[in-house]
């Protein structure tokens, strides 16, 4: 049986270890008033089956936490809190990250075991959703085009999941041509005694053949989506959401061209800015300010691809983007944060990013608290509902993906600079836009294209992977190619002297810094999958 909302059948990973007891497995939001469905009744009428499609949505906005209430696991939000906690350009100010900022993750821990098991749980609904899709193509129920449309949004969101699991569990793809162990491809429905059985058994793969899978499941999303779905707007995956989620794999496979060739769909290749997406895949466009996709969350021409929060179904206080992000008190609002993650003093300061970017202006801001006087993310501001979307790619992504891979192929690449002014200059005064004369190598126009990613995608959760897919770059890694050292909070004045933009001290780093070798760099694989599957291997060290 599917309970309550159609796909909550047991999820790979922990939620299989219980032979598809769904009753011990996450709970997500009543799509439907009827208590459960057979997976037959769930696919046999077109109606049913758009249930099911929001259902796989459902699961990777809110998840579960250690089986319990959701909170925002995988994509509503803890990829992004997750993310920016292995980087080094948000500080954890109290004890809730502690664990992930400061590298002393187990195999027993909630944040890596809750991200394997959700991350899987999104896989198993989109492979439940293709199975039965399929078998209603065949019965006459849908269309072709409509079935193909379903399978697509699977197939797009179960890329998703498995990219952030190569990216969480397992050595970049840079590293060896993706030669180290993947993750375990899993593409069958998990909905009988029997397929749990088959699906434990699956082996660790390569990363190299886990990249192949999530292109071929883009490929086909790009070839089967539209490039809108009614109204569903961007929270529902399209044609140049899949095409865009290409120019980010590609980039961690230092597959230049390919991001290239990719970014063409979506306007990149026209002979200046302003860039536009291409009508065939998707009219997206940067907002005239820096703060439109962020202020206007649910209605702007930027992203590409969201997460959508509702006021009934997010991360809940322990868990969603503005409660964790935000300052507990300010000058600009009544809606306050918990005072958990505060910016890096030393991103704030640094000096590639300068005086008068609005970016400071707009999306920082100071914590009011007479003991804590810190500036903090400000791009998630409904507190009270919490309904801020979580911003999976946005069209600044896609036009700094390309950038990368022209200055990467080429000298002082022209092209590579107008896209990357395409997303600075609406930020910084004219006096302090670039010009090809500001850059004497290629290294150096490539070097300011990734601190402009820095600044733009300050707490969307772009740093780790940025790291870890240049950790084996000679020129452009973090020192030691590892994890970088952090800045602690008690390094942090209490009235705020840390952030300066006239003095731009340097906040020491007193947490050392995770070399590439150390087992730390990467997470370890969930110990219940560890338990349960006899062909599995662990990541060394744990």
């Amino acid at each position: 049986m599917i309970n309550n909302n159609i796909l909550r059948s047991g999820a790979v990973a922990v939620c299989i270890f219980s032979l598809l007891t769904i009753s011990s497995c996450q709970k997500y939001t009543e799509l439907n008033p009827r208590s459960s469905l057979s997976e037959s009744t769930a696919f046999s009428t077109a109606a049913n089956i758009e249930l099911a499609m929001v259902g796989v949505y459902n699961a990777a906005t809110v998840g579960t936490y250690n089986g319990g209430a959701g909170r925002g696991y995988p994509f509503g939000a803890a990829s992004i809190e997750q993310s920016e906690m292995r980087g080094e350009d948000m500080v954890n100010i109290a004890t809730f990250y502690q664990l992930t900022y400061e590298s002393i993750i187990t195999s027993s821990s909630a944040n890596n075991v809750n991200m394997w098991t959700n991350l899987y749980a999104v896989v198993n609904q989109c492979n439940i959703v293709i199975d039965g899709v399929s078998k209603a193509l065949a019965s006459g129920t849908l269309a072709p085009a409509v079935a193909n449309r379903y399978i697509g949004e699977s197939r797009f969101l179960r890329a998703l999941a498995y990219h952030e699991l190569v990216i969480d569990f397992c050595r970049p793809y840079v590293d060896g041509s993706g030669s180290n162990p993947g993750v375990p491809l899993r593409l069958v429905a998990v909905n009988s005694a029997d397929a749990v059985a088959t699906q434990l058994a699956v082996p660790r793969g390569t990363v190299a053949q886990d990249y192949t899978q999530i292109l071929a499941d883009l490929d086909f999303a790009e070839a089967n989506l539209p490039v809108n779905i009614s109204s569903k707007g961007f929270t529902r995956a399209t044609k140049g959401a899949a095409i865009a989620l290409k120019t980010r794999v590609k980039l961690h496979m230092n597959d230049f061209p390919g991001v290239i060739a990719e970014g063409t769909k979506l306007g990149t290749s026209a002979a200046a800015s302003p860039y536009t997406g291409a009508p065939a895949n998707g009219n997206y466009m940067l907002t005239s300010s820096v703060d439109g996709p962020f202020a206007s969350f649910a209605n702007n021409t930027e992203s590409i691809f969201s997460i959508e929060n509702g006021s009934a179904s997010n991360g809940g206080t322990n868990g969603a983007l503005p409660s964790m992000f935000g300052p507990a008190a300010n000058a600009l609002t009544a809606e306050v944060g918990r005072n958990l993650v505060a910016t890096n003093p030393n991103l704030y300061n640094a000096a590639f990013w300068v005086t008068g970017d609005t970016r400071r202006s707009l999306l920082q801001i100071q914590q009011t608290t007479s003991t804590a006087k810190y500036f903090f993310n400000y791009k998630y501001r409904d507190v009270t509902t919490k309904t801020d979307f979580a911003p999976i790619i946005r069209y600044a992504e896609v036009l700094l993906n390309v950038a990368e891979a022209y200055s990467r192929t080429s000298a002082l690449d022209t092209k590579a600079l107008s896209l990357l002014n395409a997303v600075r200059n609406r930020a910084v005064p004219v006096s302090n836009q670039f010009t090809i004369a500001n850059f004497l190598t290629q290294n150096s126009l490539t070097q300011a294209i990734l601190d402009e990613r820095r600044i733009e995608f300050a707490g969307e959760g772009r740093r780790w992977p940025d790291i870890t897919r240049l950790s084996q770059d000679p020129v452009f890694k973090v020192l030691g190619g590892g994890v970088p050292a952090k800045v602690l909070n008690t390094s942090l004045a209490a009235n705020g002297s840390n952030y300066d933009v006239v003095l731009r001290p340097v906040t020491p780093a007193n947490k050392a810094a995770v070399p590439y070798t150390d087992p730390r760099y990467i997470w370890p694989i969930a110990q219940d999958e560890i338990n349960s599957n006899p062909n599995i291997t662990q990541n060394p060290g744990y």
